[in-house]
């Protein structure tokens, strides 16, 4: 199913789909992304495990989490993460930290005010990792988007093509200093 973001259902189909474990294709405040609800508990859709299959990706490989409001990374993370990288949220900045759970994750606030409503609407972060085949560059068109992987996922939200968006930063303070892996679309 295909959906224009500006639909007055988009959002609420979205939440819905996402909520029964379903996957699904998003524009964020950077490129599009692949999603699906991060379970917790007795949750066992295995969301992450179909978008890995969807995209060819080794499983070392973390995907990026998007939360609804800055402040909610304090529930995840054992890290106290520098108000100077909490001002940059809501942003394409995505930090690393060690979540409560045993390893580390990465987190980001999207700047992307329809997005936040969608995660809001889920109560659980969502995973987000840009829509391609492993080590191939994020597809940029629509059209592209939806002739490679609409048979694959479940709902694909349209906002129109990408092109030229950067990335999102990523920063990992999960050793105690702050390193900039990725510079992208925000200074760190």
């Amino acid at each position: 199913m295909i959906l224009q973001k500006t639909d007055e259902k988009a959002s609420s189909l979205c939440i819905d789909f996402l909520k029964c474990g379903k996957i699904v294709i998003l524009p964020t405040d950077t490129v599009y992304g692949f999603s699906g609800i991060v379970e917790s508990g007795e949750k066992t859709f295995r969301t992450e495990e179909k978008i890995r299959a969807i995209k060819g990706r080794d499983e070392g490989k973390p995907f990026i989490r998007l939360i609804a409001h800055p402040d909610e990374i304090r529930r995840y993370a054992k890290d106290a993460v520098p108000d100077s990288l909490l001002a940059k949220w809501p942003g394409a900045l995505t930090i690393i930290v060690n979540d409560r759970a045993g390893g580390t994750a990465a987190y980001r606030c999207p700047g992307d005010a329809w997005l936040r409503t969608v995660i809001s609407g889920c109560a659980s972060p969502i995973y987000s990792t840009s829509v391609n085949k492993s080590g191939k560059p994020a597809l940029e068109k629509i059209s592209d988007i939806i002739e490679t992987f609409e048979d694959d996922v479940d709902l694909i939200i349209s906002s129109g093509d990408t092109s030229g968006a950067l990335p999102s930063t990523i920063v990992d303070i999960s050793s105690g200093t702050l390193r900039v892996l990725r510079q992208g679309a925000v200074q760190v």
